[in-house]
């Protein structure tokens, strides 16, 4: 039966494969460098939008880190209401929120601005918008939002979740506790403005995760079995840049080049997952961070090593590969490669005060986490190999602390 199961996962990651060839992969049009942000309500301005939502959450308002977008908007003669509430793992009803505000004030388009958790949430209020009859709990999974979203103009302020370029937003539901994504092209924003003045203030440990998740992001990416020519050589432009700066960055939050690669790297690892998808590190985080509200780049961050060291001889050539790229190693087999490969990924954590483990997860939670997770990766995941439940239960009982 188990074998069964596999062959019907990998025909269907096959057919998944060769459809996703249909769809349009158009890069956003980008707005680049320092100071970015300040050209965005001219853009805006410049597609007939004259007022739009703007999604974010508290803590950015608290910085003050929008006041150049505000009054750049006003100069521009763009309106803007905001919708700020958007909490780090970003619910139903705050989508919900959003969505009412966009439509109770005419809004015309949807500006995100944040990190993963806003981008998410202001990618599933666009898509409620334009899908009034399509709830969230029916979007959740691949290719379930019928209607084009509301235009979309993506402002990441972390240089990790790749969302601006991204088909994914990640919902929590805290009624059940659990955290699914909503896949579907049509979420992929049409604009990104990548501006590492806005990723200045970030401090380091928030620097470091998100790091971190974008890593993930390319190497899950490449090691599937998914690839095409354009997301291998996504991943491995994200890795190189990932191990040449993200330390740099996280040691001195003011270095801008080191900060604007960092953005650059996120989101040419957003280019790579989110069409050759990721694998069990993210079935496993989301999981952890819907039942205990870990951060999703901390998650993305500790699971990481242990998903790969899972994997074995399957990744060996594809991380080996990666080491060459990113100056870990360049000698030896291609078993050896890939576990300094996998060492350097647990030396740079240490190095940056990310744990190895979770103190959180509770062992009468297990069986749920494992059904999850594998509800999630099973069969859409095009992974080096295939976990069952007690592959599942294995790798995270490796994470409890």
């Amino acid at each position: 039966m188990w074998q069964l199961k596999k062959a019907y996962y990998r025909s269907f990651q096959k057919i998944m494969k060769y459809a996703m060839f249909i769809f349009d992969w158009s890069e956003p049009e980008l707005l680049e460098g320092p100071g970015a942000v300040k050209r965005l309500p001219a853009l805006i301005k410049s597609k007939g939008i004259n007022k739009v939502l703007v999604v974010t959450d508290k803590g950015l308002m608290g910085l003050h880190l929008l006041d150049s977008l505000f009054a750049t908007l006003d100069e521009a003669g763009v309106e803007y209401v905001v919708y700020d509430g958007t909490q780090p793992n970003p619910t139903i009803d705050n989508i919900e929120d959003a969505r009412t505000l966009y439509i109770t004030n005419n809004c015309e388009a949807v500006v995100a601005f944040g990190g993963g958790s806003p981008m998410d949430c202001a990618k599933a209020a666009a898509a409620r918008v334009t899908n009034p009859k399509t709830s969230v709990r029916k979007m959740r999974g691949t290719l379930r939002v019928f209607h084009k979203p509301a235009i979309l103009f993506a402002v990441p302020t972390t240089a990790g979740t790749g969302s601006e370029t991204t088909v994914a937003a990640v919902v929590s539901d805290p009624s059940t506790h659990e955290k699914n994504a909503i896949n579907d092209p049509k979420l992929r924003p049409k604009y990104a403005v990548l501006d590492p003045e806005l990723t200045v203030g970030l401090p380091p440990h928030i620097t470091s995760t998100t790091g971190m998740d974008a890593l993930t992001h390319a190497v899950e990416a490449y090691i599937g079995k998914s690839n095409v020519h354009s997301t291998e050589l996504y991943a491995e432009k994200a890795v190189k840049m990932i191990f040449e700066n993200l330390e740099k960055a996280y040691a001195n939050g003011k270095d801008i080049t080191a900060r604007d690669h960092m953005l650059k790297a996120s989101f040419y690892a957003g280019m790579a997952f989110t069409r050759a998808y990721v694998g069990y590190v993210h079935a496993i985080g989301h999981n952890l961070g819907g039942m205990y509200g870990i951060p999703h780049g901390l998650a993305m961050s500790v699971i990481l090593p242990y998903v790969l060291d899972y994997y074995g001889k399957t990744a060996w050539f594809r991380l080996a590969r990666l080491a060459e790229i990113s100056g870990v190693c360049t000698k030896g087999s291609d078993e050896e490669k890939a576990k300094a490969f996998i060492q350097a990924i647990r030396d740079m954590n240490a190095r940056m005060n990310i744990p190895d483990g979770f103190e959180q997860i509770k062992e009468e939670d297990l069986p749920v986490l494992v059904e999850r997770a594998l509800k999630e990766a099973n069969p859409l995941y095009p992974v080096p190999k295939i976990m069952d439940k007690k592959d599942c239960e294995a790798v995270i009982r490796r994470l409890m602390k």
